[in-house]
């Protein structure tokens, strides 16, 4: 009874990946969408993670914070590890310096 229901099921999936698939390929820069009054963090178990921020305890917050410089890219390394590079990482023309060959 559950046999004939078995290829619509597969089609279904298979209809629903390919515009995953299609749209992991891309490799376009897209610029990251930061709000204001939202901190966002890196845990110990290289988690990214979203806090609304309060205003009650700003002082505190801004204490042992520094600026990002200009021309800082960030990036996750082969073993997980978040890294930042500052420096420049575009070419004259515009492309990602460190993108695929």
């Amino acid at each position: 009874m559950t046999r004939p229901f078995i290829r619509p099921l597969l089609a279904a999936a298979a209809l629903t990946l390919m515009p995953i698939a299609a749209s992991a390929q891309n490799a376009a820069a897209t610029p990251w969408v930061l709000a204001p009054n939202v901190g966002y963090g890196y845990d110990s178990h290289f988690k990214t993670l979203q806090y609304k921020l309060g205003t009650n305890n700003a002082g505190l917050l801004l204490k042992g914070a520094r600026k990002v410089p200009k021309n800082t890219l960030f990036f996750l390394g082969a073993n997980g590890q978040l890294y930042m590079r500052t420096g420049p990482f575009l070419e004259s023309d515009g492309s990602f310096m460190f993108g695929p060959g």
